[in-house]
């Protein structure tokens, strides 16, 4: 049996996060945490996803994280700023502008391809003295135990831990075996994804249109390309998922609008339901839950990575004071330190689920009082100074 002082099941941006946060982490005496990365799948090195690749919205404060936990080097080079948001209701007059400039900002958030960023991170796990990644390894069996948790890998190695770490993603096996209290919904919507090209540099900007059936977003990614995310009801998202690439863009064009001109090219579609999933209470007796592990949220404000990286700055900073403790031989753990963290991240998690809640489903509701209602939102929001400063701020992942 090998023994860990945490073990992360999942080796995604979350897991890795944690993983190389927590390697420079030291108890009292001097001697550095053993992490452990369990993993199922490497990133193919050979893989060039080119103009399909996959990406993410990083928050103006997720790159302030990333910069104190000393990653944001690692993907700088990869992240295309967000230099301006333009939000609108289609069919009404409603406009909302944001800008990095009004802020005395270098970008209000960032967009990075998840491939190249996934593999820097894996490389960084495979080198990092202080990391054992698993990979690849899937966990068979697991049992807490007062002082412990004891994993049995399924090819028959058994590792043991202070605390055990969930960071398997929305169909996390830790979380199903924990059974623990959730809040579930179904929003009766799919999101299309796909990336695109247009007629106009997008020059940084990124566009939210809320129309009948749901929520439109561009965001702007590298070589003059945009990320598509579409909600759509299921039946709209079967029918968009069957056009050729001329129809398709077709529709989107039609949706969208010229604000970028033309679209001229639209690559692989996917598409996926969209549900809310949150655990009430994400930790339990040495075993805690982060990132979309803990919460999938509906991707209307693209917060859900960014509520995620809040966890596991927030984990680290706990157990770091733990192992900091002097006096007494510290316990990663122990309840009182699982504890303190969970209640910490509750009010974080419920305002962010309740907001992206609330905005799916008042800008996907057709009631004429209620689209007249958000446009109205809309204008006094841009009109009011305050208002737009706070929305800004919220939107740059800060309470």
């Amino acid at each position: 049996m090998t023994h860990y002082d945490v073990v992360i099941n999942g080796g995604g941006m979350a897991g890795a996060v944690l993983a190389l946060g927590l390697s420079s982490l030291s108890r009292a005496g001097g001697q550095p945490l053993r992490i452990a990365v369990i993993e199922h799948a490497s990133p193919s090195l050979d893989h060039h996803s080119g103009f399909d690749a996959r990406s993410i919205a990083l928050a103006g404060h997720s790159r302030e994280l990333l910069e104190q936990l000393g990653l944001w080097s690692l993907l700088d080079d990869l992240a295309t700023p967000i230099n301006a948001i333009q939000v609108t209701d289609q069919g009404h007059l409603g406009q909302l502008n944001l800008s990095a400039t009004d802020y005395r900002l270098p970008a209000l958030g960032y967009v990075v391809e998840l491939h190249p960023v996934g593999l820097r991170l894996y490389q960084q796990l495979q080198h990092n003295p202080h990391i054992d990644l698993l990979c690849p390894a899937k966990i068979h069996t697991w049992l807490q135990h007062s002082s412990q948790v004891q994993l049995t890998l399924q090819d028959g190695r058994v590792l043991s831990t202070q605390l055990l770490v969930g960071a398997d993603g929305s169909h996390s096996v830790v979380a199903s075996q924990l059974k623990l209290e959730r809040r579930q919904f179904d929003y009766q919507q799919s999101a299309i994804i796909a990336n695109v090209q247009t007629q106009l540099p997008h020059q940084g900007r990124a566009f939210e249109r809320f129309t009948a059936q749901g929520p439109l977003a561009l965001l702007p990614m590298s070589a003059g390309r945009s990320s598509l995310v579409w909600c759509v009801s299921p039946a709209r998202a079967g029918e968009l998922m069957s056009l050729d690439e001329p129809s398709f863009m077709l529709a989107l064009q039609q949706e969208f609008g010229y604000r970028l001109g033309k679209i001229t090219r639209s690559g692989q579609r996917s598409c996926y339901p969209l549900h809310l999933n949150e655990v009430r209470r994400p930790w339990h007796h040495r075993v805690v839950l982060i990132g979309n592990a803990a919460h999938l949220l509906h991707p209307i404000a693209g917060q859900g990575f960014n509520l995620g990286l809040r966890d596991v700055a927030a984990l680290i900073a706990a157990l770091k004071q733990e192992v900091s403790q002097g006096g007494r031989v510290s316990d990663l753990g122990a309840h009182a330190v699982l504890s303190d963290y969970g209640q910490s991240r509750l009010a974080d998690q419920a305002e962010l689920v309740g907001m992206t809640s609330a905005l799916a489903l008042l800008f996907s509701n057709r009631d004429p009082l209620l689209a007249t209602g958000r446009n109205l939102g809309l204008m006094t929001i841009a009109a009011c100074t305050s208002l737009k400063s706070k929305l800004a701020w919220r939107a740059m992942g800060k309470r």
